[in-house]
Parts: C-alpha cells; structure tokens; sequence
C-alpha cells in the first residue's frame, strides 16, 4: 500500500497530526497505524483531563508556545464540534511558608506567558474558591478548564476517517522500518507499506520506533505510571474544582493534586512511580525485558541516584493508603482515608537523556524522510492541535 504520509500511534498527537495535514493539503493521502484495536487507549485515554493554561512552563519553549496556542485551538475545535468542556479555573495553594517564593514565581511565569486573570489569593480567599482547601496563599488561575480528551480524540478519529484522503487502521503492529532514499517502507505483521513521509507519534514506544526507523538516539523513555482516588460520592462536596499544590520545580511532575472531571467525579493524583513496563498500569504489571532496558540506561541510573529520596516517597504512597491521603490532606485536611476508592492509572511516557536530565520541553528529532516526537507528556494533550500543526508544516516543508 502507499501513502504520502504515514503516521505512527493513534493517540491525540498522531490524530492532530493527521488532522492538520489533511486541512493543509486535502490532496494528500495520510494513513494513521495504531497498534490497539481503537485510537486514544493509552496516555491520551488515561490523563487528568485538564485544559492547561500554560502557567508552568518556560517561557519561549515548545511547551510553552503549543499549550497557549493549542489551548485557544481546543477551546475552538469543542465548541465546533459540540464536545462538553468547562473552564472552571484552578487554584494552585503554598502550604508552607517556604512554598511561597515558588508560587510567585509560578505567576511571575504565567505573565511572561501572557495569562490574563491571574490572582494572588489570601488564606480568606482560598476558602471562597474551595471552602475545605487549607492553603497559607494561593494563585487563582482562571484560563485551567477539563475535557474529555477520549471524545477530543473520537472526533479527530471521526473526521479523518470520513476524509476522502485519510485513513485510521487499528490492530496493527509495526516489525520493521527500512528507509529509503525518498521515504521508508514499513513492514508490520500483514501488510507492506510505502510512504514518502513518515511521523512518529508512537508515545510510550516513540523511541523504540525511531531506534527501528535507524535515528541515533541520546534519551529514552522511562515509564511512570501515575495511580488515582476517586472521592466517594458523598464527599464530592469537599472539592467544587482544582485545587493543586506548588510543584518540585526540580522534578517535571505536579504533585498530587485533586481534579473534578467533566463527568462531575473528582479525582485525587497522580503519583509518579517508575513503571516495571511501558505499559504497566497495575502495581503487578511487570515486563523483564522493558524494565532491564530501563535500569541498564545510564540515564535513568543518574536520574535514580538524584531523585532516590523522591522516588522512595512516591513508591511508598503507591503502596500505602494512608501516605496518599496525607499528601492529599495538606490541601483538604477533611479527606479520610475512607473517602478514596481506586480509579484506575495513566503511564507518562517521559524522556530522559543520557546524562541523567529528565527532559522537560517537547522534544521533535528529524530526519530525511522521518518526523519523530519524542517527548510529548503533559500539557500535549491541551496542546496537540498545535504540535499537530507543528509536526504538519514541518512534514509538508520536507515534502515539497
């Protein structure tokens, strides 16, 4: 079979991808290969739901750029396409007094940013937003809202799919990638296909997929998997929103948190443990040859060795409730144990480099025939019509 282009992974970066190629140029033929038997069934059907702002991340890096043009392409896409979402805006909360200098940075970074309706909150006005949020100062950030980024996705799927050009095929696997002068071609279990451009967007597999396509690699993905509560029923009213702690600014995690989502339930997490397999969404869940390939990275022996104390604590509220509820009870002292059932789990796919630095931007390696996107965790589902645009002019500068 040949395709102009062949997009690898069916998540909401692969689907974007697709999706503005096809609005670019209706004339080219697009084929999307995803390896389960429908698209948005792992990072993308197992994250928070949140519309991020943009308030965390560097300002003039890709995070930055995409998450405040793809929050706006969202917002557009939804409301064209008749998906629910809400933005109810979050507070981010200093529980310590040492906290304080992070949070002011954290607004300080939201104005380069170019939020608007940033605020700082006092004990009293915390408690106007989330009477039961126990904070000593807070920043109130109105542009945070949710969505279910499954139905954002179904409805990619759904347009591509009735494009004449474009086309989704589920329960295919990839075995081999050989490239070619102008192209590749890519052998999976049944099938033998010839295209002139070829986009990773393969999530927790991007890497193993760009090893296979012959791109010399200096990072690898880790795998964390970050575990969920959800509150009971009864005790929903404890959160009206999102209520969020002043995150590590060492460590490109948020911290545990508590979300309300689109559904009305409200979660509390993630945790961030280091997975035993790249899709290891249960604490059992153990794949030797995956979890060798990740302790044998030099990389991640530096990140382990610098992160140990951290990891400890997050392995240690994995495995004990009670430490869970006591992260969660710095933000909402009422939360008992007894309130949180099990909800289930997301694996983030993160870089990290040989030198032991977790990357933190996106990452997008290229080369003659290949577009690889080789770190693209969170904000990339707020942000994926932008990165899929991103990926799209790129792709169609090489083709031209």
């Amino acid at each position: 079979m040949k395709t102009d282009v062949l997009i690898i992974g069916g998540g909401i970066v692969g689907l974007s991808t697709g999706y503005q190629l096809l609005k670019l140029n209706e004339n080219l033929k697009v084929t999307i290969l995803e390896k389960e038997d429908g698209v948005a069934k792992h990072q993308t059907g197992n994250n928070s739901g949140v519309i991020h702002s943009g308030i965390y991340y560097k300002p003039g890096s890709l995070k930055a750029q995409n998450c405040l043009r793809g929050y706006d392409m969202l917002l557009d896409f939804c409301k064209a396409e008749n998906i629910d979402y809400d933005l109810c805006g979050k507070i981010i909360v200093a529980i310590k007094p040492e906290e304080i200098a992070g949070l002011e940075a954290l607004y300080q970074r939201g104005i380069q940013n170019g939020l608007s309706g940033l605020r700082f909150l006092s004990q009293a006005e915390i408690q106007q937003y989330e009477p039961h949020c126990s904070g000593i100062k807070g920043v109130f950030v109105p542009q945070t809202g949710i969505v279910d980024y499954k139905a954002v996705a179904a409805k990619l799927a759904e347009k591509i799919q009735k494009h004449p050009n474009g086309q989704i095929l589920t329960s295919v696997k990839i075995e081999a990638i050989v490239p070619g002068n102008h192209g590749a071609v890519i052998h999976t279990q049944t099938e033998r296909y010839e295209a002139n451009m070829v986009i990773n967007c393969a999530g927790l597999y991007c890497d193993k997929v760009a090893a296979m396509a012959g791109e010399k690699l200096n990072m690898q993905i880790i795998p964390f998997r970050g575990e969920y509560y959800a509150i009971k029923p009864e005790k929903a009213h404890l959160v009206k929103n999102l209520i969020y702690p002043v995150p590590d600014p060492n460590f490109p995690f948020l911290g545990v948190h508590f979300t309300r989502r689109i559904s009305g339930e409200i979660e509390a997490g993630p945790n961030a443990v280091f997975a035993f397999q790249r899709e290891g969404y249960k604490k059992t869940d153990f794949k030797w040859s995956e979890f060798w390939e990740s302790i044998s990275f030099g990389g991640f022996r530096k990140v382990a060795s610098k992160y140990w104390k951290t990891g400890v604590g997050e392995y240690h509220r994995s495995y004990f409730k009670p430490a869970f509820v006591k992260a969660l009870q710095q933000l909402v002292p009422a939360i008992q144990e007894d309130d949180l059932i099990p909800a289930g789990a997301g694996v983030r796919a993160q870089a990290c480099d040989k030198d032991g630095g977790l990357i933190d931007d996106f990452y997008i390696q290229e080369s003659t025939s290949f577009i690889h996107v080789l770190n693209a965790p969170s904000p990339a589902a707020t942000s994926s019509l932008s990165i899929g645009l991103e990926v799209a002019e790129r792709a169609l500068k090489k083709l031209a």
